[in-house]
């Protein structure tokens, strides 16, 4: 997870109607992330070849209060993924902005790089971790990205949806050497380009675990 802070006026096109622009120490923020689903079941299914597979994305933050509730959550720019019947399904469901790309990793006990072809060329995100990995801090960057319990993504009609995204707090490394080369204008905006262009604010590694994604459901 590779983090940038970008000028808000940037994102504000992009938040959905409803929720609010979320930021930490009054920065607005991206992240570059790349992961693995395994094991992914739709509704209970497993579906025979799409149950293992890559994601790269560019998100950021936001957030919803609901009842004197504060649902911090993301939306996300564009997400990448290996395979069309995924970004179908996917675009179809939530109207999340995927692209199926070829994709490969390269994942060991010190370094993660994900890696995806576009524009004739292969791109990755990677990072290597630093000592022992731990929970973060409450007002860390690393709990600000990481805890994270909503999506939001705006539809055709205007309107946005919200689903719930159920996991336990990750565990996170310190990440050195973080790299990032990508066509940024041709994935994600010309926009993107000036802060993305430059070393990440910060950058860090997480342990992942079982995720559950609820149905999505309009809010007012």
């Amino acid at each position: 997870m590779l983090d940038y802070a970008v000028d808000p006026a940037i994102l504000r096109p992009l938040v959905p109607a409803g929720v609010a622009l979320d930021r930490l120490d009054g920065r607005a923020l991206v992240t570059v992330v790349g992961f693995r689903f395994l094991r992914t079941r739709v509704l209970g299914i497993a579906i025979p070849g799409h149950r293992d597979f890559d994601e790269v994305n560019l998100r950021f933050y936001v957030r919803r209060e609901v009842d004197g509730e504060v649902r911090r959550g993301v939306t996300f720019v564009r997400e990448l993924v290996p395979r069309l019947a995924i970004a179908l399904v996917a675009r179809a469901v939530f109207n999340e902005p995927y692209r199926a790309v070829p994709m490969r990793h390269h994942v060991s006990a010190e370094r993660r790089s994900y890696e995806w072809r576009a524009g004739g060329r292969w791109q990755h995100v990677a990072a290597s971790t630093v000592g022992d990995s731990a929970v973060p801090a409450p007002e860390s960057e690393g709990a600000f990205v990481t805890q994270r319990q909503w999506g939001y993504t705006r539809q055709r009609d205007g309107r946005t949806i919200e689903y719930e995204v159920r996991h336990p707090v990750w565990r996170v490394w310190a990440a050195e050497s973080p790299s990032l080369a990508a066509d940024v204008a041709g994935l994600w905006g010309a926009a993107f380009v000036p802060a993305l262009s430059g070393p990440p604010l910060g950058a860090l590694v997480a342990e992942g675990s079982a995720v559950t994604v609820s149905a999505p459901v309009r809010i007012a």
